[in-house]
């Protein structure tokens, strides 16, 4: 699952370098405001980029899972507020 994240992040990145680069190297030649708007875009990709990365997939151990550790997981639960039926 890292592995596919991790491809969609960099693929998202490079897409967003893309948008910067021809924004300022070729279309501003033509049109600025169009320039700008596809900086505006390249803008949104990052933060939308960091949340495909780290977004848990369906396999993925969570931080709040049970860890195994019967006197872990109790402490924790206690701290937590939640109670366990025992």
């Amino acid at each position: 699952m890292y592995a596919r994240r991790r491809r969609r992040y960099f693929a998202l990145m490079g897409c967003c370098l893309g948008l910067f680069v021809l924004a300022w190297g070729v279309v501003r030649l033509w049109s600025v405001p169009a320039a700008v708007a596809m900086c505006l875009v390249a803008m949104v990709i990052p933060p939308l980029a960091a949340m495909v990365a780290n977004r848990r997939g369906p396999d993925d151990r969570w931080w709040d899972d049970p860890s195994g550790d019967p006197k872990s997981d109790e402490w924790w639960d206690e701290l937590d507020g939640r109670r366990r039926d025992r």
